[in-house]
């Protein structure tokens, strides 16, 4: 695991598991940057979080690139359900100094029969970073903003394409099919811009607007890649409001 990460997840579990706040001043610095938005910018509202301690955070998997360090995971006592979240932290002189996150109620059932957090956790195949970035990449550019539904299995598996959205069901057909499924019932989802891609091996994560459903969202995915096409998926999709505390979008 790099330093950099390392250091991020030490003053998340510090922050968001043991409650110190003591984590607040050592992890974070400011101006402290953040992007929730139910949240304002600065420090002062991280020491309110450290002080809530039925708030906590259990990780699934993180990944880390550059400056940036993503984790996945379950969020609870932030409401009556538990919350699938994405977070993301900018890390500069050693401090984290900006923060966006997505979140999704977690639901009780999925199609696929698997959770939105469970499947392969570890980070591998370090060699490969760059080239499953870039074939994610090229997804993007042909299949989600080209349209390019014929292109699919130049990226994704048609052997094993295991599902962690809870409405779609594995495979290329499961996906295939629930876009049909929101066609039919005049649903749009549309990716307009992708603001930051992640990788670091086996994992590439994405940071996107657009439309879902007619409402702007944000849309967090991450996908695993093996022998050079996608092999699974795991996403959040959030409703971006009118305005946010901070000021700041939510990307």
């Amino acid at each position: 695991m790099s330093d950099l990460k390392s250091h991020v997840l030490a003053g998340v579990d510090a922050l968001f598991v043991r409650h110190d706040p003591a984590a607040v001043d050592a992890a974070f610095a400011e101006p402290y940057l953040q992007h929730n938005p139910k949240a304002p910018s600065g420090l002062a509202f991280l020491r309110h979080l450290a002080a809530m301690p039925d708030l906590t955070i259990v990780r699934s998997r993180a990944l880390a690139e550059g400056d940036l360090v993503v984790t996945h995971g379950r969020l609870t006592g932030f409401g009556p359900v538990p919350l699938v979240v994405f977070d993301i932290f900018r890390v500069e002189d050693g401090k984290v100094v900006e923060h966006w996150d997505v979140m999704q109620p977690e639901a009780a059932t999925t199609v696929s029969g698997r959770t939105q957090l469970d499947g392969l956790t570890e980070v591998g195949d370090l060699e490969q970073t760059a080239a499953n970035k870039a074939l994610v990449e090229g997804m993007f550019a042909d299949v989600l903003y080209g349209h390019r539904m014929d292109r699919l299995t130049d990226y994704f598996s048609a052997v094993r394409y295991d599902q962690h959205n809870p409405g779609v069901a594995d495979g290329l057909a499961g996906f295939g099919r629930a876009m049909a499924d929101l066609a039919q019932a005049g649903l749009t989802m549309e990716y307009r811009k992708t603001h930051r891609v992640v990788a670091e091996g086996n994992f590439v994560f994405t940071h996107s607007d657009g439309i879902f459903a007619g409402k702007r969202v944000v849309f967090a995915d991450l996908f695993r890649v093996e022998g050079g096409r996608i092999v699974e998926h795991w996403d959040a999709i959030q409703e971006i409001p009118d305005a946010t505390v901070s000021g700041l979008p939510m990307w």
